[in-house]
C-alpha cells in the first residue's frame, strides 16, 4: 500500500490539468517530449513532467515519455477521460502567427509551417472532425488532423496549427484562413456536425513518405510491401528502423499523422 507521501506526490500530479491531459495522452501510446509539447505547449513542460516522474506515474527515456506500470493502472482505475466542449460554447478564432517556415525532408521543394489560432479550441475540437472530409480526431495527441490533397494539416487542441507539403508561405495563409472560416462557420451556428464515413487511406500515399530503400529490415521484401501491412494494421512504424534515423524525423511525423486515419 503506498504511503502518505506517496499518496500525496499523486493527488498534486494529478490536481493539474496539463498533467492529467498529458497522462491521458500516454494512456494509448508512448509519444515524444516534442509531440507532447506540441499538443499541451512548452511552457512549463519540463516542469509539470517532473512532477509526473516524481510520482512515479511517467518514465522518460532517450526524450520518449511513456506511462510507468504504476501510472497506466492508476488511470485505468480513475476511468480519467479527456474533457469536452460543445461548440455552442467554443469562440471563434483567429489565425494569429506563422512562425517558421522550413524546408519539407519529403519534398525539398515544398515547405512545413508551424502557425497558431487563438483562442485555443481545447475540448470542442473532437466535435468538428465531420466538418472535413478527410480530417480525423486523435485522442493520442489531442489534435485534429486534415488531408487536403498532398497537404497534411494538424490542429492541436492548444491553437498550434502544423503544415506539410506548402507550396510557400501565402499558400499557407490561404488554408489557414479556410480552416479558420470552416471552424467559425461551425461555432456561430453552434451545431454539431453529423457523423461521417471512415476514409481509407491509399497505402501510395504512405509508401511516398518512408525511406523507400528496400533495406529488408522490417522482414518484407519492398517498402511498398511494409505500406500494404502498415495501413492493414499488421505492424507499426517502429519495424522500420531507417525511419527512426534523425533525417527521417518529418516523414516519420508526417506517417504518425496520416496513420491516426486508421
Amino acid at each position: 500500500m503506498a504511503g502518505h507521501a506517496e499518496v500525496k506526490l499523486v493527488s498534486n500530479a494529478m490536481a493539474n490539468i496539463t498533467r492529467r491531459k498529458i497522462m491521458n495522452m500516454l494512456l494509448e501510446n508512448s509519444l515524444s517530449r516534442e509531440e507532447i509539447g506540441n499538443a499541451v505547449g512548452q511552457s512549463m513542460l519540463d516542469y509539470h513532467l517532473q512532477i509526473l516522474q516524481q510520482a512515479g506515474l511517467v518514465k522518460i527515456e532517450n526524450d520518449i515519455l511513456s506511462l510507468t506500470d504504476f501510472g497506466r493502472n492508476f488511470l485505468e482505475s480513475k476511468g480519467e477521460k479527456s474533457e469536452r466542449i460543445e461548440i455552442k460554447d467554443a469562440k471563434p478564432v483567429e489565425v494569429v502567427e506563422v512562425r517558421q517556415l522550413l524546408p519539407c525532408i519529403a519534398d525539398t521543394t515544398k515547405f512545413r509551417i508551424i502557425a497558431r489560432m487563438d483562442p485555443p479550441l481545447g475540448g470542442a475540437l473532437k466535435a468538428l472532425e465531420p466538418l472535413f472530409p478527410r480530417g480525423r480526431y486523435s485522442e493520442r495527441i489531442g489534435a485534429l488532423i486534415i488531408q487536403k490533397g498532398t497537404v497534411l494539416i494538424t490542429l492541436y487542441s492548444t491553437g498550434n496549427v502544423t503544415m506539410t507539403m506548402i507550396k510557400d508561405e501565402a499558400h499557407a495563409r490561404e488554408l489557414l484562413e479556410e480552416l479558420k472560416k470552416t471552424i467559425n462557420d461551425a461555432i456561430e451556428k453552434g451545431v454539431t456536425p453529423a457523423p461521417k464515413e471512415k476514409v481509407r487511406v491509399d497505402p501510395m500515399e504512405v509508401y511516398r513518405y518512408l525511406p523507400g530503400t528496400n533495406c529488408k529490415e522490417c522482414g518484407e521484401q519492398s517498402c511498398y510491401s511494409f505500406a500494404i501491412r502498415l495501413v492493414s494494421g499488421e505492424v507499426g512504424l517502429e519495424r522500420c528502423r531507417p525511419l527512426q534515423e534523425e533525417k527521417y524525423a518529418t516523414r516519420l511525423e508526417h506517417l504518425r499523422s496520416l496513420l491516426a486515419y486508421l
